[in-house]
């Protein structure tokens, strides 16, 4: 009897070894700061994990303060995705006490400064507290090294490198169709598209900077109106998680017409109900890139 009783014991200890927690079913835990990495960890890790977002449909991620919970939840995870840098201060301080693997996906990354790097020299006074630029995800290079490195962590490389290669094809796509614009302007809310902004060749004039709820004084706002104006810019992108009404304001006083331009920080829940996700919703920025810089 002292015999099966050892060996009972053993076994439970090496099903526990095994990652998981019984509130996920025996899957391997895994805690994300935010669309994005969750998105990729959900493709990667497939029915072998199972995650949680920690920022709600519809919410801003810059904005998101975590619960007892959701701390909690970070600290017993058995992976963590996070950006670090100072995109989610509290997550950061959060990871510090996890006692599983914490990884910072910018980690390895080719990173602009924080507000008033090169491209995005229209940026609003306010600065957020973000010593970098996060929005790694709006280039399809950069992020296809994120899931490379979400791999790499999960032990599934393989699984990665699908998820990469749809990602070459994203690629290959705006190559293709940003390749002969009249313009190469384009004008938005917050300065999220200076990553993709580089890589295809345009420039990014930006209302506010790497804070969506930034506010530019009244002297920066007259100067990207007039920036607006001299380059001839058609569209005004504002977004779907912060309100419009900057956007809208600048359209009106240049006579430019406003879209939507998604920087995918999140989903609503309606985007969610329509099955909607990133590979979706980058290509619908594609088209709307492709209207209003007339291309061809």
């Amino acid at each position: 009897m002292g015999k099966r009783i050892i060996l009972i014991l053993t076994l439970v200890a090496l099903v526990a070894g095994c990652g998981g927690s019984a509130s996920s079913g025996g899957r391997t835990d895994i805690v994300a700061a935010f669309y994005p990495l969750a998105f990729a960890a959900e493709r990667v890790g497939g029915n072998a994990v199972s995650v949680t977002n920690l920022t709600p449909p519809g919410a801003e991620p810059h904005d998101v303060e975590l619960s007892a919970r959701d701390v909690e939840r970070v600290r017993s995870a058995d992976f963590v995705f996070y950006l670090g840098s100072g995109f989610q201060p509290a997550l950061e301080r959060a990871v510090e006490g996890a006692s599983g693997k914490a990884v910072d996906a910018l980690g390895g990354l080719d990173l602009h400064e924080g507000d008033g790097h090169e491209g995005n020299e229209h940026a609003g006074d306010a600065e957020s507290d973000a010593s970098v630029d996060p929005h790694v995800w709006l280039d399809p290079v950069r992020y296809a090294k994120v899931v490379g490195r979400i791999g790499g962590a999960l032990g599934r490389p393989q699984a990665a490198r699908a998820m990469r290669d749809e990602l070459e094809q994203l690629d290959a796509q705006f190559r293709t169709g940003l390749r002969t614009c009249a313009r190469h302007e384009i004008v938005t809310s917050h300065a999220a598209f200076g990553y993709l902004a580089e890589r295809y060749g345009l420039e990014e004039i930006a209302l506010t900077g790497l804070s969506p709820e930034a506010e530019p004084s009244p002297r920066e706002l007259e100067r990207v109106v007039r920036e607006v104006r001299e380059h001839g810019a058609t569209t005004v992108f504002f977004e779907t998680l912060v309100s419009p009404r900057l956007a809208v304001t600048v359209a009106r006083e240049t006579g430019a017409h406003t879209a939507v331009l998604n920087p995918l920080e999140g989903l609503t829940e309606e985007e969610l109900e329509r099955g909607e996700d990133y590979f979706s919703i980058m290509r619908a920025n594609l088209a709307a890139l492709r209207k209003a810089l007339g291309c061809h």
